[in-house]
């Protein structure tokens, strides 16, 4: 099979400990110290860490508890997403100065298609500089990013130099890069993929290429075209600037586990009351109402239920949750609740994608 590339210039721009970065931006007395947004030393999850808690293995998704024991001076910080957003909202700014295809992944990172770009640029490298330096300059804040010619490339290439870095791969360097990539490295492949793929002899993005696709199927069902496909370069999803929104959410981690469903419904009483306040404020409603259930031993259980209706009000969401929290009994004592709003009702205009014709060979 011939390996093509689909001509465009990515840049995938990533902040740097971008919650901590505001968090040290906003307060002077925490720059050049370990901290952690989110999370305690009693309960929840660490959301951020700065490059400083990073030095001593703190790291999102990380409990408080195992946070504090990596490093004893670690600061824990409440998150202010609020803020968050208000400056993540003036970084979009920046994008759209260059570009209308901007494709948000979350508040702190992006995807950009630059090769028809409102510079008249022809360098995307150019453009990915000059980007991050008017960040740096206008917001105080540092990012990182990747250029190349899919999207799949530009999110590792911008891995490799962080922080405050940039990296370009070109297509015709596309192919080596990938087969020099270590497994882990892929974008897309956890830690159950990887250790199975150890296991076949798979290390890296080269001995991926060796295997063919009907082997590839028979280990990985319909994931196993995908990788084939991956390690070729043969990945060439377009940016969608237009990305719809699937799910509002809000979920609360309690100072001391719960173990009686009375206490958990004054809590999902709370939560209802944040989740209308966000479907309110993101002007939408949904179908299915997911109830999320985290347990004191980590284990993580999820009940759902799809009504012929459209909802966002507290009475029939807390209605619909209370169904679910008594659809079985709880056995064990409970850390988290969450409630999620999925099956929206957002639509969108599907339009004709126009090809591009470029030139085989241009300037990255």
């Amino acid at each position: 099979m011939k390996e093509e590339f689909v001509n465009r210039k990515i840049i995938h721009v990533d902040m740097d400990a971008f919650y901590a970065s505001v968090e040290q931006l906003d307060n002077p007395d925490l720059r050049g110290k370990a901290i952690a947004v989110g999370g305690s030393e009693e309960r929840g999850v660490v959301s951020a860490a700065s490059y400083e808690a990073r030095k001593y293995g703190v790291r999102s998704a990380m409990s408080g508890k195992i946070a504090r024991k990596n490093c004893p001076q670690l600061i824990f910080v409440k998150p202010r997403f609020d803020r968050y957003k208000e400056i993540s909202q003036k970084i979009r700014a920046i994008f759209y100065e260059y570009t209308d295809l901007v494709e948000p992944l979350s508040l702190d990172e992006a995807y950009l298609d630059v090769t028809e770009n409102k510079k008249g640029n022809p360098s995307a490298s150019m453009i990915a500089k000059e980007i991050r330096q008017r960040i740096a300059n206008e917001l105080h804040l540092n990012a990182s990013a990747g250029i190349s010619s899919s999207k799949f490339i530009a999110k590792i290439a911008s891995d490799i130099n962080k922080p405050n870095g940039q990296k370009t791969i070109q297509p015709e360097e596309v192919i080596p890069f990938l087969e020099e990539l270590p497994i882990k490295k892929f974008f897309g492949i956890g830690k159950v993929t990887a250790a199975k793929m150890y296991n076949l002899g798979i290390f890296s993005g080269k001995d991926l290429k060796s295997k063919d696709k009907a082997f590839l199927i028979q280990h990985f069902k319909s994931s196993g075209e995908h990788y084939f496909n991956l390690v070729r370069g043969n990945y060439h999803s377009k940016v969608k600037p237009n990305r719809i929104r699937k799910s509002v959410a809000a979920e609360h981690t309690f100072m001391t586990n719960l173990t009686s469903e009375i206490f958990m419904m004054e809590k999902l009483e709370v939560i209802s009351e944040e989740l209308e306040k966000r479907l309110i404020k993101s002007k939408v409603s949904g179908k299915t109402v997911t109830l999320k259930i985290k347990y004191s031993d980590f284990t993580t259980q999820t009940r759902s239920k799809t009504l012929p209706y459209f909802i966002k009000e507290k009475a029939v969401l807390l209605e619909t949750v209370k169904e679910l929290l008594f659809q079985e009994k709880v056995m064990n004592s409970v850390r988290l609740l969450g409630i999620s709003v999925t099956n929206l009702n957002i639509h969108s205009k599907k339009t004709i994608e126009k090809p591009i014709a470029v030139q085989l060979k241009f300037e990255f």
